[in-house]
């Protein structure tokens, strides 16, 4: 793991910035990669999403006032980054975002980067029918096995609320499955 005091200090040093924007991108691809594969679904617009949250981080480095840890505050910019994505989209198609949410895990079936059964396809569209604050708290609890506390900052919202969404969003989820399955 690399020191991320050292890295800030690298990343806003104009002399050492792109070797250490490349190391930055090692150390968290792949964890902002699946962060924003479970928000946006498809494995193409995961890869733009990426690419525009990492835009976002080198461009933004400088404001990063390190009161969070900084793989936080990425994760806020790869949050927001994912559901406006999926606002745009939706706008863009005249819909509601919990339909595009709805449409893109239908596709997971056939989507050949998808390694899950019918069991993980039936989870991501009982993940999908829920609110998007709830699916947001459930993937960072559930997958990701953040803390209450690190999901507090990344939402930008107090744990006492973050619990009840993840609680909701199981008896939710819980409920779905039930259906599905009887």
């Amino acid at each position: 793991m690399i020191d991320e005091i050292i890295l800030v200090e690298q990343l806003k040093d104009a002399h050492s910035k792109e070797k250490a924007f490349r190391v930055l991108i090692s150390e968290y691809k792949e964890r902002l990669y699946w962060h924003i594969r479970k928000i946006v679904i498809s494995h193409d617009d995961t890869d733009d999403v990426l690419q525009n949250t990492f835009i976002k981080v080198f461009r933004g480095i400088d404001n990063f006032k390190q009161d969070s840890k900084l793989y936080s505050w990425m994760y806020r910019i790869a949050t927001n980054e994912s559901i406006t994505f999926l606002n745009k989209r939706a706008r863009e198609r005249n819909t509601d975002i919990s339909e595009i949410k709805q449409e893109l895990v239908s596709t997971l079936g056939s989507d050949t980067l998808f390694t899950g059964d019918a069991i993980e396809i039936t989870l991501q569209k009982a993940i999908a029918t829920l609110p998007q604050k709830q699916q947001l708290v459930f993937n960072m609890k559930y997958f990701d096995h953040m803390k209450y506390d690190e999901i507090s900052v990344v939402l930008e919202t107090s744990v006492g609320a973050l619990k009840a969404s993840y609680f909701h969003a199981v008896k939710k989820i819980e409920k779905y499955i039930k259906t599905q399955v009887l």
